[in-house]
């Protein structure tokens, strides 16, 4: 099982298959992770395997190191595309995150004000007020919506607590337009279960919620990388882009990843 741990507070930048040249802010040790999911497809591993012995970077620390990387780049006439929260885990979690967000942008405004800002979040914080309102201030708010089957969530992305799934949808949609859904689809078999939701069955009601919560667009993707469990597979290039046909038949700006 070979899983990913970032640096922290600033890692690459990379190049994104979804954003290209992202350099990105992860708010979590880097020496392991912290989520309020436990996917079975997580690159950064298990929670339980994973657990780090070092505490959040603090809010200072990471506007210095973020400054520090932005005047690196501009030295050496390269400018990232995007900077994107992401990394050991859930953003989100951090307290600190509507402060840091501030910093950011300020930073962004200063170093590199072409430059998008995006964070990518399992959306479990979003009825938070604090992390809600900074969602609302950056350009790609990218929140998970994996299935709106409740018991698929319970077995595929494993909430650490209590996850209401309706609270969440109303929430991602009181953004009003201003937020992308990212949804993993795959195939496959862990335990006897069934986790392929490729098919109308999981699909279609996702797509009813999708019309629902009404974001600027939809990105699909499925797995990239080897996953700490086993018996997980991709979706194909077909399956995906079925799905994405059937979100455009409906309006709905969709992109797929492969």
């Amino acid at each position: 099982m070979a899983t990913i741990i970032y640096p922290s507070p600033i890692f690459g930048p990379v190049k994104s298959r979804r954003l290209g040249i992202s350099l990105g802010i992860n708010l979590l040790p880097d020496d392991g992770k912290i989520c309020t999911f436990d996917c079975l497809y997580c690159e950064c591993g298990f929670n339980a395997e994973r657990r780090p012995s070092k505490r959040l970077p603090k809010r200072e620390d990471v506007a210095r190191a973020l400054e520090k990387k932005l005047l690196e780049m501009q030295e050496n006439s390269e400018f990232p595309d995007v900077l994107t929260f992401a990394g050991n885990g859930e953003p989100t979690v951090h307290p600190e995150f509507e402060a840091i967000m501030d910093d950011t942008i300020a930073l962004r405004n200063r170093y590199c004000p072409n430059a998008k800002i995006s964070v990518l979040t399992n959306a479990t914080l979003i009825t938070r007020d604090s992390v809600f309102n900074a969602l609302k201030k950056v350009d790609n708010n990218i929140l998970k919506l994996d299935t709106v089957n409740s018991n698929y969530i319970s077995f595929l992305d494993r909430p650490t607590g209590r996850y209401d799934l309706e609270k969440i949808i109303e929430r991602m949609k009181a953004f009003e337009g201003k937020a992308v859904i990212q949804t993993m689809f795959l195939k496959g078999e862990v335990n006897g279960y069934d986790v392929n939701n490729t098919g109308d069955a999981f699909v279609l009601p996702w797509i009813s919620a999708i019309k629902h919560i009404a974001p600027r667009e939809v990105m699909i993707y499925t797995i990239d990388r080897e996953t700490p469990q086993q018996g997980l597979q991709k979706a194909t290039r077909e399956e995906l882009d079925r799905i994405v046909c059937m979100l455009e038949k409906e309006g709905i700006k969709a992109s797929a990843s492969y």
